[in-house]
């Protein structure tokens, strides 16, 4: 089954640019839509359709970051027929628009955005508290970040949030009572047999995650994080974390 889904998700990277459907992609493992709806949900923990949105969005960060193509011609490139549609998206998940993006990183930003707590969750009263312990395989070339999401996938708008200097613990006060996924990442050693890094002497984003977890009054959940580098089956963090930038906080 893996490496039916195996494949499929290096096609996705392959071909994100073109409009490729649950249709082709099923066809290409051989397997009905339906089988392969599932088995890929099953490996990878989301939708096909919404592994190849995150796989789109990575590819407009790293065009954004190294490239002069202007936001149009990026969404474009990335396998978006509407401009609109694409700066909505990136907007939503990465934290910024497409432009600030590209030049708070210019800038050299040292701090992640803003959260959008309020806007997520209107009025309701900030009723709980996460706590754990965040630890890594391998070494550490940054911060940690510690994070609430709605989603496995690690995007924007956060729910809570928190920078820590290192493995460690960390306290997660003011959660407002619901059902979050937790998120620990943070910049690894480089591994040049990494198969998706945009460059292999790139320092790997270590991630876990840990979900459903449920927050409701006066409830405290303990969790333990343990990072490891992203293979082949976790979609990509799209999240903006200029806090962890590993050239500024690498030892």
């Amino acid at each position: 089954m893996e490496h039916l889904v195996r494949r499929a998700v290096e096609t996705i990277y392959k071909r994100h640019g073109e409009p490729l459907s649950l249709d082709e992609l099923a066809q290409h493992a051989m397997v009905s839509k339906f089988h392969f709806l599932r088995m890929f949900s099953r490996v990878t923990g989301v939708t096909p359709g919404r592994f190849l949105s995150a796989v789109r969005l990575q590819e407009a960060k790293r065009l954004l970051l190294t490239t002069s193509l202007n936001v149009a011609n990026i969404s474009a490139e990335v396998g978006y027929s509407s401009t609109g549609t694409f700066t909505r998206r990136f907007t939503r998940s990465v934290g910024v628009s497409p432009t600030e993006y590209r030049r708070l990183h210019q800038g050299g930003w040292s701090v992640p955005p803003a959260r959008a707590l309020d806007r997520l969750c209107g009025a309701a009263q900030h009723e709980g508290t996460v706590v754990g312990h965040a630890t890594a395989e391998g070494d550490l070339r940054s911060k940690f970040y510690i994070g609430l999401s709605e989603s496995i996938i690690l995007q924007g708008p956060a729910v809570a949030s928190q920078i820590i200097d290192g493995q460690g613990a960390f306290v997660l006060s003011g959660v407002p009572a619901g059902t979050w996924y937790l998120h620990a990442v943070a910049y690894g050693t480089p591994d040049p047999a990494a198969p998706y890094a945009a460059r292999a002497s790139e320092p790997p984003m270590l991630w876990d995650a840990v979900g459903p977890i449920t927050v409701g009054p006066g409830a405290s959940p303990y969790v333990e994080l343990r990072a490891r580098a992203l293979d082949w089956s976790r979609p990509p963090i799209l999240l903006a974390l200029p806090g962890l930038d590993p050239l500024v906080n690498a030892a």
